[in-house]
């Protein structure tokens, strides 16, 4: 019976049997009366069966005792022996002779919904925070919505990461072009480089569209539903979907994930007309280079905003409200920043004050913006320039998301959540089945930040409890130079050991040691290491220099991974590459640990 029915299996034609490795074989004794359990794997990169677990059971039954055969890691939906469906296109047909026979599988890649629920899974919003989450629910087998009235993408891909980009690409290739001194070091002469706006303006616009397409693509291919409107809950387990003007739709899930993201927040005081008062929204456009444009806000957005408007030959001005620029950074990293990306270029500034009033420009006056100290509110200045940029972050998206259906109350916008995101309720309970992801929720307001809170919820309601450590996931500023960082600053760092009564110490490496910088005639650059002496923890990496966005991830997966400095000192990193610079750093630090010891648990935040 065992042969024959090996022999069966293999010669089923659909899953193409034959080529696949029985690899276990086991509760099988040698009366062959008991029940007998194999377990198949399927290569990933089969293409019938990608991104997908699957479960076979089949039963034989015999005049004495039943033969079962189990095919473990395929994913269950019970369908007839009879007939047994991967695609539209794949069938295969199995016949019924003298004994019952039950085959039990699910070929969908959208798995199959509990009974009681249109979805295992509804997202709201489809930027890449809520594209992240539904990927890793088909992969973990959940039949899966997404609900976006907008476009495929979010902020991320239409209005923010991505054509910024490409606008950046662009103003990287003219800093180059426009350095005489630098490419006459590297014994190259051009002549007078220039560029064409809509050319410029087009290579953002495609590439965004581009990319959302990918997007879109992706969700169709693996069979998650995209429902075209706006997202409103209308009670536990319960959403509704619709444009404006057209009936809504009701759907019921057994999990749903906000991930609705966020806006340009503009201060009171500042009209915005979208041509010479604008956000970043309006500025990724490129509809104009102006001669001389106000910047409101120093962090990023505002920075590399400024390296594209200096490299198209515009004057910026800085107004940053805090006494110092670039106030999120490490202040080591900040000033040297400062040296580099702002003193060279065609940029002043104006900090500790508030653009209290910005009108745009009409009837042939310029724009004027009001300045008042930030402090005693008293009137500063008056600037007269031909247009301004609004960069003092972003607000959550979540206005007509029905919280108030469900007894939640947000806070300056954004949606409470624990550390594992699910929802807290204005009485402090945690809501049953509601997870909120990325922007909306305030934690980290960035896309990849988003993308990885989506995967650990994901988890969490397939069963694993996950919770994701915040002081892991890098972030990046794609001036020219670079500017990355992971974990803490340096006072964060000295306020933690203080309260918690360690010593932390610092190592720096510079980029002028470095081999391929040097090649590149960019020495200009400092990696900044923070960590503690006693166990070798890594708390803090920042760099300023040639890819540090790039650089940057070799420190955040240890600190992920909970690798220790005297570990990761034995690394091996290619010769000359950049990522020596990190190898020397790690080097450089004296640890007083020599036998390995766990680090401390990593705080959610």
């Amino acid at each position: 019976k065992t042969q024959v029915a090996i022999h069966f299996l293999r010669s089923l034609p659909l899953l193409s049997l034959s080529k696949l490795p029985l690899h276990t074989f086991s509760h099988y004794n040698s009366t062959m009366h008991s029940s007998l359990s194999l377990s198949i794997s399927f290569p990933r990169t089969s293409p019938a069966i990608a991104r997908s677990n699957y479960t076979f059971e089949l039963s034989l039954v015999s005049p004495s005792k039943p033969l079962n055969l189990r095919f473990c890691g395929l994913r269950k939906e019970a369908i007839g022996f009879s007939q047994l469906k991967l695609s539209e296109s794949h069938r295969v047909l199995v016949s019924s002779r003298r004994h019952s026979k039950k085959l039990s599988a699910s070929l969908s890649d959208n798995g199959s919904p509990p009974k009681s629920f249109d979805y295992d899974l509804v997202i709201i919003g489809a930027g890449v925070g809520g594209h992240g989450a539904a990927l890793h629910a088909v992969e973990k087998g959940l039949k899966t919505a997404i609900i976006e009235g907008d476009v495929v993408g979010g902020t991320c891909v239409n209005r923010g990461c991505v054509p910024s980009k490409a606008l950046l690409a662009v103003s990287g290739r003219m800093r180059e072009l426009q350095n005489h001194h630098h490419l006459k070091a590297l014994g190259l002469q051009v002549s007078a480089a220039g560029y064409d706006r809509q050319g410029v303006a087009d290579h953002a616009n495609n590439l965004a569209s581009k990319i959302r397409n990918n997007l879109t693509n992706s969700l169709k291919a693996l069979g998650v539903d995209i429902l075209t409107g706006v997202g409103t809950i209308l009670g536990p387990q319960k959403v509704k979907y619709g444009k404006v003007g057209f009936s809504d739709n009701v759907v019921t899930a057994k999990d749903i994930i906000i991930a609705t993201g966020s806006v340009p927040f503009v201060p009171k005081g500042i009209e915005v007309d979208g041509k010479t008062v604008i956000t970043s929204d309006h500025a990724l456009k490129l509809e104009f280079v102006p001669d001389w444009i106000a910047i409101v806000g120093s962090g990023y957005i505002g920075l590399e905003f400024s390296d594209v408007y200096t490299a198209l030959g515009s004057e910026v001005t800085f107004i940053e409200a805090l006494d110092q620029l670039m106030p999120g950074f490490d202040p080591e990293i900040g000033k040297l920043a400062q040296r580099v990306l702002i003193n060279p270029r065609k940029i002043d500034y104006h900090t500790g004050v508030f653009a209290s009033k910005i009108t745009p420009a009409k009837d042939g006056k310029p724009v004027i913006i009001e300045l008042i100290d930030a402090k005693t509110k008293e009137p500063k200045d008056n600037l007269e320039v031909d247009a301004a940029l609004i960069a003092t972050g972003r607000a959550p998206f979540t206005k007509g998301l029905g919280l108030e259906n469900i007894n939640v109350e947000t806070q300056r916008g954004f949606v409470p959540v624990d550390e594992r995101m699910q929802v807290v309720d204005a009485d402090g309970n945690l809501v049953p089945h509601l997870y909120c992801i990325g922007d909306a929720n305030g934690k980290m307001m960035l896309a990849h930040a988003a993308s990885a809170q989506g995967i650990s919820v994901v988890e969490q309601v397939s069963g694993k409890d996950h919770v994701l450590n915040h002081l892991s996931i890098p972030a990046a500023c794609f001036t020219h130079p670079e500017i990355s960082m992971v974990g803490l600053t340096e006072p964060q760092a000295r306020e933690k050991a203080e309260k918690e009564g360690f010593e932390i110490s610092i190592a720096k490496t510079s980029f002028k040691a470095n081999t391929k910088a040097l090649a590149e005639n960019e020495g200009e650059g400092l990696a900044k290491l923070i960590y503690r002496p006693d166990n070798g923890e890594i708390l803090g990496v920042h760099i300023f220099g040639l890819h540090a966005a790039d650089l940057i991830h070799e420190a955040s997966n240890a600190i992920a991974l909970g690798t220790r400095i005297q570990d990761i000192k034995f690394a091996v990193h290619a010769h000359p590459t950049l990522s020596e610079v990190l190898d020397e750093l790690f080097k450089s630090a004296q640890v007083n640990a020599h036998v390995s010891s766990p680090v401390s648990e990593p705080v959610a935040v």
